[in-house]
């Protein structure tokens, strides 16, 4: 073959090897961009909730499809793009990334890992916006999600699948019964994640280290979205943080979901929407800040076995302002959710911690969500509670009491004693109950008020070193005579 013929034979061969097919992607060009907005023009067939390229590696959300035009928030950074930049379609449905990898690493909004460990290899991603499950795949709602703080498990208990929110003003311990009722589900196969939102990152890093210290990240998913973060990132954080529990839920898992707190998130939604030129309407939210949080909490469920057989609880926390909970986004997530435990912040000035109003909160599950142990001795307590409550607001008014006024006033006063607890160190149900049987059966009468704890303390270590076998039955949901002379042995044995 001769030299021409070589050459023509290798052009032949390039030819016929040509990829002539022709790769077509959408893409708009951004006509202005501030404070995290972009409105594009060009993508005419962007979908509502599409993921869009940004020059840099910096994606979008399409929010507003408008005639001519889309408005999009930006996750990230925004100061490098400008007019006339280039914006890809993805084709994709905002998504986050899911799976067991992800349990003890803490990640961002959209499921970048942050916490400076290993790159994340997950196999698996979710849309963030699903539709709650139906009726039809749902169970009720009666097994007990323990806490490990007493005044909550005995009074406004939560089941796995309920929504009960956490209500009170700033810096009266919302965030600490929620990190407590992550740490006392150790050893109880329950997946939890924990979604900060708005908060200081120095704060979420002191709860991520007790979280460790406790042994608790081995469970646990941290999703962040900072007060530095733009404010898409607050407003994507609890969905990111709901999709990947439901990954474990879907699979059979128990799962318990933290939204600390989703006041920062409608306020972060708020100054999204006026900057979309949305019409703002009360308190200057937007008109759908209502399905903003219905279409989250809705996704907390305890599912049938043929639908995943999983739970997802949910622990919205919401921050009032000086005790207003008639404001909007209050009485919004309240109308949602299944019960409220409200925090009151004279309560916790007069050193009453967990500072919890046992009665202005309520649990819509109730007995439902207890072992029988804890329901026989719980059952009359809130009424007790009450009743001392009101005899003491009117005996400031009068110096002689009658012996029964006297003695209510003095068990409410042991009732609320007992129901202070350190943070950072729930309690067992068994020996919860133990302790409220002891209440009950007069044990703590014999001492003040302020030393009802230094006794309780010292009982509950005797029982747990003489009487394991006791607190395991307990433990076991057994209740009976048995256990009740157990019990009252027990406080003989420890008298003496």
């Amino acid at each position: 073959m001769s030299y021409t013929e070589q050459i023509v034979a290798q052009l032949k061969e390039r030819i016929a090897q040509f990829d002539t097919t022709a790769t077509v992607s959408e893409i708009g060009t951004v006509i202005e961009v501030k404070d995290g907005i972009a409105r594009i023009d060009g993508l005419d067939r962007a979908q509502a909730q599409e993921m869009l390229e940004f020059p840099g590696g910096t994606f979008g959300i399409a929010l507003n499809l408008e005639e001519q035009t889309v408005g999009a928030v930006i996750l990230g950074e925004s100061r490098h793009i400008k007019e006339g930049d280039t914006v890809k379609r993805t084709n994709r449905i905002m998504s986050v990334p899911v799976g067991d990898e992800l349990i003890g690493r803490v990640v961002d909004a959209v499921g970048n890992p942050i916490d400076g460990g290993k790159e994340l290899k997950t196999k698996e991603y979710m849309p963030v916006e699903r539709i709650a499950p139906g009726v039809m795949t749902r169970e009720p709602v009666n097994r007990p999600m323990q806490t490990g703080i007493k005044s909550i498990d005995a009074l406004i208990p939560v089941g796995r699948g309920q929504r009960e929110l956490i209500i009170g003003d700033r810096q009266t311990g919302k965030t600490a019964i929620a990190i407590d009722a992550i740490i006392n589900q150790k050893g109880e196969n329950m997946v939890c994640v924990y979604v900060a939102i708005g908060q200081k990152k120095s704060k979420v890093a002191r709860v991520v280290q007790k979280l460790k210290d406790a042994g608790a990240m081995d469970y646990t998913i941290v999703v962040v979205a900072g007060a530095s973060d733009p404010a898409p990132m607050s407003f994507l954080a609890p969905y990111t943080g709901v999709t990947m529990a439901e990954y474990f839920a879907y699979n059979g898992k128990d799962v318990l979901v933290v939204y600390d707190d989703l006041s920062k998130q409608a306020v972060a939604y708020r100054e999204m929407s006026l900057l979309l030129r949305r019409p703002p309407g009360r308190e200057a939210y937007p008109g759908d800040v209502f399905y903003l949080h219905s279409r989250l909490l809705e996704r907390a469920c305890n599912l049938t076995k043929e639908a995943g057989g999983g739970s997802i609880t949910a622990l919205p926390i919401i921050e009032t302002q000086a005790g207003d909970i008639s404001a909007y986004i209050p009485t919004n997530v309240i109308s949602i959710t299944d019960g409220q435990i409200f925090l009151e912040s004279t309560l916790f000035n007069k050193g009453i911690r967990p500072a919890v109003n046992t009665g202005l909160s309520v649990s819509r599950v109730g007995g439902s969500a207890q072992t029988k142990p804890m329901k026989k001795v719980a059952g009359s307590l809130k009424l007790q509670s009450a009743q001392a409550r009101e005899l003491e607001a009117f005996a400031q008014f009068s110096s002689d009491l009658d012996a029964d006024t006297k003695k209510t006033i003095e068990r409410g006063r042991r009732i609320t004693e007992l129901f202070k607890q350190p943070q950072f160190a729930p309690l067992k149900m068994e020996e919860q109950v133990a302790s409220i049987y002891a209440l009950n059966a007069g044990f703590y009468d014999s001492v003040e008020p302020a030393e009802v704890g230094a006794k309780e303390t010292s009982y509950l270590n005797f029982l747990r070193t003489t009487k394991s076998a006791l607190l395991e039955q307990i433990k076991g949901g057994a209740w009976g005579e048995e256990v009740e002379n157990g019990l009252k042995d027990a406080m003989k044995e420890f008298t003496k």
